[in-house]
């Protein structure tokens, strides 16, 4: 269940980075806002049972891929093969992280 949560941290991270850069109301920033929110309880929860440093890198890979990617399709970013590249080197790294880090879900161990 842990790595689902980071999962949804970095998908709400996705949604909040978008919204800084192109929020311009009062609804759209407490959309932001809510969505920094829930991203950062999710994350800090996760964390709670698997490694912090792992799941912040995960948190980051996930996040970074899904910004530039939805930056790219829904709002006109220019595309390059380069992005593309390195977001795929930036993914290994974060896979390469999870496959060497030995997880044990702790429940309700203390922290």
């Amino acid at each position: 269940m842990g790595w689902a949560k980071v999962f949804i941290a970095a998908l709400f991270e996705v949604f909040w980075v978008i919204g800084l850069k192109h929020a311009d109301n009062t609804l759209e920033w407490g959309g932001t806002i809510l969505a920094i929110s829930i991203s950062f309880y999710f994350m800090i929860d996760a964390g709670k049972r698997l490694p912090v440093g792992t799941v912040y890198a995960v948190f980051v890979g996930i996040g970074t891929a899904g910004t530039v990617f939805s930056e790219t399709f829904f709002f006109g970013e220019a595309f390059h093969i380069m992005k593309v590249f390195l977001i795929f080197v930036l993914l290994s790294g974060v896979i390469g992280l999870k496959l060497v880090t030995k997880t044990t879900d702790r429940e309700g161990a203390d922290t």
